[in-house]
């Protein structure tokens, strides 16, 4: 079990922190449980509201437990069996069958790419890795020198999502030449969603879920009041809220470059590559926060707006009909913009 969700306690490095508020109600209220536990090389925490005919926090454990080791066997990339991991390894041109959970992720993946103008592109690990920001560790962000720019280009023929060729009704995947899928980007959002849906299928319907700074929500928080997810400032080195969204079943996912980059000569680098020129983006944007009704969802678009720039994110936003909240840097300054439909679900941070 873990302890009451406090206000000042990060639980993520995805730039998320929530509060869980709770107190006595006239009639005695469910029994608020706590799960907590280690997956996709971070923690998730779920909070639920007890209720008639539902599992017991154990048979919630297991069950969320199995969930969690499906989602990991299909797309995690530090397994050498799993699914991601062998179609990785297949050869080229060859058709790779894919389960239907794997087929799912990467059409909303090319969903979100498409819409993007490829500002989001699960075939972008090549560059990660080049840049010193993937698991290898190595290269600039390990203080060596900025790649040179020969480097990115042979990485850059690596990388393409669009080259891939998806046969969506068997479902199966070819690659053209000898390209890799990295779905970290999006696999944390697609383990809330199914955790939820397991949840919600064993009659659970008042739960906040988290993976990695992910959430999504369902019902009503144990105040009776809906979900209050706090938003961090974009201030490394500090952990203070910028602002909260209220979530009535729904998820919310942050992006940020303000955690995770390097300097050399003085130029910041953030761990954010843009796949379409090979670099880390360098501009004002330094946070975006998505909400949406999937949490996979969520966790691509806060990805690929960050990418784009204040200016293309905001239109693609609107676009899209997004709900978004950006924060950009003005100097020392950071300015926050939001689209309308964004703006109702926003509370002031008291």
């Amino acid at each position: 079990m873990v302890a009451p969700i406090d206000r000042s306690r990060r639980w993520s490095p995805a730039s998320l922190f929530l509060g869980v508020l709770l107190s006595a109600c006239a009639e005695p209220p469910p029994e608020t449980l706590r799960l907590t536990g280690a997956t996709m090389g971070t923690r998730y925490n779920i909070t639920w509201l007890s209720g008639d005919g539902q599992p017991t926090p154990e048979q919630v454990h297991l069950g969320v437990e199995a969930v969690l080791e499906a989602v990991n066997a299909s797309m995690s990339t530090w397994r050498e069996d799993s699914e991601i991991t062998r179609f990785n390894s297949a050869p080229a041109e060859e058709w790779f069958t894919l389960s239907q959970d794997f087929a799912d992720v990467f059409e909303m993946a090319r969903t979100v790419s498409e819409a993007s103008y490829g500002a989001y592109d699960v075939t972008v690990a090549p560059l990660v890795d080049l840049w010193g920001f993937g698991a290898a560790g190595m290269g600039p962000a390990m203080g060596e020198e900025v790649p040179a720019e020969d480097a990115v280009a042979a990485a850059l023929a690596d990388v393409g999502q669009q080259r891939l060729e998806f046969d969506r009704a068997r479902p199966a995947l070819r690659k053209p030449a000898d390209m890799s899928v990295d779905f970290s980007s999006i696999a944390k959002g697609f383990g809330v969603d199914q955790v939820a849906g397991w949840l919600e299928a064993q009659g659970i319907d008042r739960y906040l879920v988290e993976i990695g700074g992910e959430i999504r929500v369902a019902g009503l928080n144990p105040r009776n009041e809906p979900w209050r997810i706090a938003v961090e400032r974009p201030q490394a080195g500090e952990r203070a809220a910028e602002v909260a969204v209220t979530l009535h079943n729904a998820a919310v996912a942050t992006s940020g470059d303000y955690r995770n980059f390097f300097e050399v000569d003085g130029v910041r680098y953030s761990h954010t590559i843009d796949p379409r020129t090979g670099a880390p983006v360098r501009h004002d944007l330094v946070s975006v926060t998505v909400i949406h009704e999937s949490a996979t969802m969520a966790d691509a678009w806060a990805t690929a707006l960050t990418v784009l720039g204040s200016e293309q994110a905001l239109a693609t936003a609107l676009n899209e009909e997004l709900a978004v909240y950006f924060i950009s840097r003005d100097g020392d300054e950071f300015t926050a913009s939001s689209t309308p439909a964004m703006a109702p679900l926003l509370r002031s941070i008291e």
